[in-house]
C-alpha cells in the first residue's frame, strides 16, 4: 500500500461521517503488526485474548499489566500509523479509579497506545470518566466480556432477552455519556447491535459478531487465519487458512532436514582453502 498518514480520531469519525466501515484486528506481535499495517487496517486491539492465542491459557484472566505492555510495545513498533488500542487485562482497573487511570496511562507512556478498553457497562461508567478525564481516549465493551464468563455462564449470545438486551442498550448510553468514544459489542443479535449503533450520537460502535450494522468490525486475527488450535468461533470467518500453510511447510521441513536435502550450498558460509589450512595449522 501507499504511504499512509496516522489514523486519529477525527480520521476514524470522518469514516462513520462517509458511512465507510472501519476495520479492526487484534494483534500481538511486531511481525503480525507490520502485515496489518501494509494491509492498512484502520484500528489494531493489542487484546488480552492473548492469554488464550498466544499463551496457551484457557481464560485471558492470568493475563497480567505487563504481558499486555510488552505486547503493545511490539506491535506499536510494528505498526506505527494504525490506531492501536490497549486492552486493560482483568483487575487492572476493577479495583478502584486510581488503578484504572494508572494503568491506562502505562498503556499511553510505555506503549505507545492511541487508547484502551475495558469492560464492563454502567458499574464502570466511574473509570471510563476518570479515564477519559485524564486525556486518554477509552472504548467500552459490551456483550460477551471474557473476563466475566464465569458469571455469564459461558462463551454464548448476550442480549437475546428482551431485558437483557435493554440492559445492554442502557449500558452503552451509560458509556457514552461517561466519556467513551467507542463501544465494542461483543456476540449480541444484530438488531440489538443496530438499535444501539442508531441510538449512538458521539460514539463509534464496533461489532464483534453483533452483525453488519455497526461502525465497523473487529475479529480476532488467530480466528481469522486458522491460528488457534482449540476452535474457530461462529462468529469469525477464515479468510486465509494460514494454519494449512504453515504446518505444510514445518513437514516440509522435518522431511528435508531428516533427508538431508537441507541444507544446499546457498544456505551456508564457505571459507577460503588457505585460511581453513592455516587454522588446521595452528591448531596443531
Amino acid at each position: 500500500m501507499a504511504e499512509r498518514k496516522k489514523i486519529t480520531l477525527p480520521a476514524l469519525f470522518e469514516k462513520v461521517a462517509r458511512g465507510t466501515p472501519i476495520t479492526w484486528l487484534t494483534c500481538y506481535d511486531y511481525p503480525t503488526a507490520h502485515l496489518q499495517e501494509q494491509a492498512g487496517i484502520d484500528m489494531i486491539l493489542v487484546g488480552d485474548s492473548l492469554g488464550m492465542t498466544m499463551l496457551g491459557y484457557d481464560s485471558t484472566l492470568p493475563v497480567t499489566m505487563d504481558d499486555m505492555i510488552r505486547h503493545a510495545a511490539a506491535v506499536r513498533r510494528g505498526a506505527p500509523t494504525a490506531w492501536v488500542v490497549g486492552d486493560m487485562p482483568y483487575m487492572s482497573y476493577q479495583p478502584s479509579v486510581e488503578s484504572a487511570i494508572r494503568n491506562a496511562g502505562r498503556f499511553m507512556a510505555e506503549a505507545g497506545c492511541d487508547a484502551v478498553k475495558l469492560e464492563g457497562g454502567a458499574e464502570m461508567a466511574d473509570r471510563v470518566a476518570a479515564i477519559a478525564r485524564s486525556g486518554i481516549p477509552v472504548i467500552g465493551h459490551l456483550g460477551l466480556t471474557p473476563q466475566s464468563v464465569s458469571a455469564l455462564g459461558g462463551f454464548r449470545l448476550q442480549g437475546k432477552g428482551a431485558a437483557q438486551a435493554r440492559k445492554i442498550v442502557d449500558d452503552a448510553r451509560a458509556l457514552e455519556e461517561a466519556g467513551a468514544f467507542c463501544i465494542l459489542l461483543e456476540l449480541v443479535p444484530d438488531r440489538v447491535c443496530r438499535l444501539v449503533t442508531e441510538r449512538a450520537q458521539h460514539c463509534i460502535i464496533m461489532s464483534l459478531g453483533s452483525g453488519p450494522d455497526a461502525h465497523g468490525q473487529l475479529l480476532i486475527y488467530h480466528d481469522a487465519f486458522a491460528l488457534y488450535p482449540k476452535f474457530t468461533p461462529r462468529m469469525a470467518r477464515v479468510f486465509a487458512d494460514a494454519g494449512a500453510v504453515i504446518r505444510d511447510g514445518l513437514d516440509a521441513y522435518v522431511r528435508e532436514v531428516t533427508g538431508r536435502t537441507f541444507p544446499q550450498p546457498e544456505n551456508w558460509f564457505g571459507m577460503k582453502d588457505e585460511e581453513y589450512d592455516e587454522l588446521v595449522r595452528l591448531l596443531g
